[in-house]
C-alpha cells in the first residue's frame, strides 16, 4: 500500500476497511461451505426416501433460492477481491469505471463497493 492516503481516505479508515473486507470474505466463504455440507447431510439422510410431489416442489424452490444467494455471494466475493486489490494498488475509494470518488457513506455500508451507486444501478439495468 502506498504511503499516501487513497481518494482522500485516511490510512486508519483504509486499514479498517481492509480488515472488514477480509472478515466479510471469510464469512461468505464459510457460509458457502456450511450450505454445501447441509445439502450433503440432507441427501445422506433422505436420499433414498420416496419423494412426493410436494417434497420435490419444495426442494426445487429451496434450490432456486440457494442458487440465487450463491450468485449474490459470488458477485460479492469478486467485489471483495477487487476492493482488496484496489487497497494494494492505492486506488481504493475510486470507481473502477469513472475514477470518481465513491462516497464515504457508501464505503462504510458496502466496503466492497468498486462503483458509485449510479454506476452500479446502470450496470444492473443493463443486465
Amino acid at each position: 500500500m502506498s504511503s499516501e492516503p487513497q481518494a482522500g481516505l485516511s490510512r486508519a479508515f483504509i486499514k479498517q476497511q481492509r480488515q472488514r473486507l477480509v472478515a466479510l470474505r471469510r464469512r461468505l466463504l464459510g457460509s458457502e461451505q456450511d450450505g454445501l455440507a447441509g445439502e450433503r447431510d440432507f441427501q445422506l439422510e433422505h436420499g433414498d426416501e420416496a419423494a412426493e410431489d410436494e417434497d420435490a416442489a419444495q426442494a426445487s424452490s429451496r434450490h432456486e433460492i440457494e442458487q440465487a444467494l450463491h450468485d449474490v455471494d459470488d458477485r460479492r466475493l469478486a467485489n471483495i477481491k477487487r476492493a482488496l486489490q484496489k487497497i494494494a494498488e492505492g486506488s481504493y475509494g475510486c470507481s473502477d469505471l469513472s475514477g470518481e470518488p465513491i462516497p464515504l457513506v457508501r464505503l462504510q455500508s458496502t466496503p466492497e463497493a468498486v462503483l458509485t451507486v449510479q454506476e452500479e444501478r446502470a450496470r444492473e439495468a443493463r443486465g
